[in-house]
């Protein structure tokens, strides 16, 4: 039975169909009786009578005899499709059938990205392996997880809570906007296990340009697992609707995203001897820490942005100019941004118990009860119904210069203004006279500029810098530069930048009330200096980087979950390198990062993490049907790997146990049949058979075991 809105649809579409009619029909007699008085009043062998057309005259008289008339082409003439002429996209961009962007929300700067439609990826599901060598993650799809590389790791300045699930969520900066020459419908569909502990993943975009120049998209993404272990349910639900107009002057992006995620937490196992030494019939019977299903976490993200900028001129613009991207102009524009996020924790009293808590004189196993998971609870000894929300909205004003081209030597210049209102919400322990929720309103302003530009086609360069100069976050600045060096032979280039920055605490970081930790504590600001050296040769798949990091005056959580500043300064190195070997059809695929810390307490890496793929493609149909099959593998040595805290959804640098020099395998076997794509893989082949039996990764929060997975991708260009 259709809804009452379809039908009312269907209902002006018929009434409006049936009004039509008659209309049409009168229309068309008029246009008869016009015509026959036309005729009667013209020579139909005039060749300038309009009319002398086949079916009005068939024959025409030529030296007295009778001739066949010649038809006029009445065939509609094809509209000519008009170019796209911003001056964001190059010759080489235009020529692609497709492409993809992100916008930036600082500069009137775009980000191409291109349309993964091939086997390369797909057959990596989980979206937190799919950068370098993967990260640390708390256990399946739509949990939270951490970078393994100290230098890729997310630095939220508001909502930092949201931080563990920034693989998942759309934000601003990577809200697709896409250039089709056709109407694009992509969707995917991938499943795991059993129904009652079922992991889905399903994605779908959609998107169509009305013009060259304006066009837009709907991203949808649900991923989560209803939980092989206890209490480990998670939905992930993330949404972007996207708009753009990229027009020789004037260019507008505006979008809408909203980010819902559901997570039950059960606090870890009780004991990694429940992983490693003992073997349960379910992966349900895993004794968990927090033993109540009403233990959840709910995040509930909605913003909306537009950024918009008009180009003028400095020279007059002819018709031989494409775009204006390479003549002097100037660029005015304005971004503005509403974002809220929220959560809620909610748990109930409970007790766990640890059969192995420690040993007795004989070296016996001997069990304690009444463990609990959090030592304090401050407003209701029962229950917990934690709640905090945090608004921010944004408005930048911004001008870029473009003294002669965009690929000049100084190619732009760029500066702007923009102020932050910030409001944040928390129950507090006076709420309960009151009613009402405290909330807090803070205002920060900066300026800020860049200056970037090319030397022909070997150099590029650039510099940033920003600055808050008083009031809420005053004082913070950050300054960056990069220089690319390219060979003109396979385009080999060298990447060298730098980036030093001093920013305040987030503000929960300083202010937080809630049942389970407390505190009010002013904190100083940290100071972080950072160089990186990165040299990539694409035709190679070869790529090394180099990562120095020097951080004085930490934020970070310690041992026991409450927020911690270190009073000393950190050195962290990082060593990545990346070599694909290709002998015919065989691959063999790695990526290797190295690190070092000078403090692991304060921050812990990995001496060494890899993701390893080897696996052989080939053509089963030629031109039809591609197949690749093989193993990925996941390993990262043996170090203190922080912990996981449901209530405060942060991670904490436990020292209490080492997870790691376990490989975490899989095997897959992948279908490319025109623009289908289909997936077939077997989770954790190795599950019992090597290994220490440890598939830990973050302390305390074991891996998904053994799980078939299948699926399918299909996309639609018409």
């Amino acid at each position: 039975m259709f809804p009452k809105v379809l039908k009312k649809i269907l209902w002006i579409l018929l009434w409006g169909g049936l009004l039509a009619f008659p209309t049409l029909e009168a229309s068309a007699q008029f246009d008869a009786s016009a015509i026959l008085r036309n005729q009667n009043n013209q020579n139909p062998n005039d060749p300038n009578n309009p009319n002398n057309m086949l079916g009005s005259n068939p024959f025409q008289t030529q030296n007295g005899e009778e001739q066949p008339a010649m038809p006029t082409d009445s065939t509609k003439k094809k509209r000519i499709r008009k170019p796209l002429e911003s001056y964001f996209f190059n010759d080489s961009i235009r020529a692609l059938p497709n492409f993809s962007w992100t916008i930036s929300r600082d500069y009137n700067q775009v980000h191409i990205n291109p349309l993964d439609t091939t086997l390369a990826t797909f057959r990596i599901d989980y979206p937190f392996y799919k950068e370098g060598v993967g990260h640390a993650a708390v256990g399946a799809l739509g949990q939270a997880s951490l970078p393994y590389n100290y230098f890729e790791r997310p630095q939220y300045r508001n909502f930092s809570f949201a931080e563990g699930f920034d693989v998942y969520t759309y934000r601003m900066e990577n809200v697709p906007f896409y250039n089709l020459k056709r109407p694009y419908f992509h969707f995917m569909y991938l499943e795991s296990g059993q129904k009652k502990f079922r992991e889905e993943n399903f994605s779908l975009t959609l998107g169509h340009n009305i013009s060259p120049t304006t066009g837009f998209n709907v991203n949808y993404r649900s991923r989560g697992t209803k939980g092989l272990y206890e209490w480990s349910r998670t939905k992930n639900h993330n949404l972007s609707v996207a708009v753009s107009h990229t027009g020789k002057r004037y260019s507008v992006h505006a979008g809408f995203i909203n980010n819902h995620i559901e997570t039950r937490e059960n606090g870890g196992v009780v004991g990694e001897w429940a992983i490693r030494d003992t073997t349960f019939e379910m992966p349900s019977g895993v004794p968990m820490k927090l033993t109540s299903s009403e233990a959840t976490n709910t995040y509930r993200n909605n913003a909306f942005f537009v950024e918009q900028s008009y180009g003028i001129p400095l020279l007059p613009v002819t018709e031989s100019d494409f775009s204006i991207a390479n003549l002097p102009a100037v660029f005015i524009g304005h971004s503005f941004e509403y974002n809220s996020w929220s959560k809620v924790y909610k748990d109930i009293r409970g007790t766990y118990t640890d059969d192995r808590y420690e040993r007795d004189a004989d070296g016996n196993f001997v069990p304690q009860d009444g463990l609990e998971y959090y030592k304090n609870w401050f407003i209701n000894p029962t229950q917990t119904r934690d709640s905090i929300y945090e608004r921010v909205i944004s408005n930048r004003v911004f001008i870029q210069a473009q003294p002669w081209d965009r690929n000049g030597v100084v190619g732009t210049v760029n500066g702007g203004v923009g102020l932050d209102l910030h409001t944040y919400s928390q129950f507090r322990l006076d709420s309960y006279l009151n009613g009402k929720y405290d909330k807090v309103g803070k205002s920060s302003y900066f300026v800020y500029g860049s200056v970037e530009g090319k030397i022909k086609k070997y150099v590029d360069w650039g510099a940033d810098a920003k600055f808050y100069p008083s009031g809420y976050r005053g004082g913070d600045v950050s300054f960056g530069a990069n220089l690319t060096l390219t060979g003109y032979i396979r385009k080999r280039p060298l990447i060298l930048e730098g980036r030093m920055e001093t920013r305040s605490p987030d503000y929960w970081q300083e202010n937080l009330f809630s049942n389970h930790y407390v505190w009010l504590t002013p904190l100083r600001k940290e100071n972080e200096t950072r160089f990186e050296v990165a040299f990539r040769v694409p035709d190679y798949a070869f790529e090394v980087g180099v990562w120095q990091g020097i951080v004085t005056d930490k934020i970070y959580y310690g041992a026991d979950s409450q927020i911690t500043q270190d009073n000393g300064t950190v050195s962290v190195t990082s060593v990545y390198a990346r070599k694909d070997f290709r002998i015919a059809g065989l691959h063999l695929d790695h990526k290797v990062l190295l690190q070092w810390s000078t403090n692991h307490s304060v921050i812990p890496v990995p001496l060494v993490s890899a993701f390893l793929s080897y696996y052989y493609e080939f053509w089963a149909v030629r031109d039809v049907l591609r197949v690749q099959f093989g193993v990925d593998g996941h390993f990262n040595t043996r170090y203190y790997a922080p912990g996981y805290n449901p209530a405060l959804s942060e991670f904490f640098n436990q020292r209490e146990i080492e997870v790691g020099n376990y490989p975490y395998m899989d095997l897959f076997l992948m279908g490319k049949w025109k623009r289908m794509r289909i997936f077939l893989k077997y989770q954790h082949i190795n599950r019992g058979l090597f290994g220490n039996g440890e598939y830990f990764a973050i302390a305390k929060y074991p891996l998904n075991p053994g799980m078939f997975k299948m699926g399918i991708s299909w996309g639609f260009y018409d």
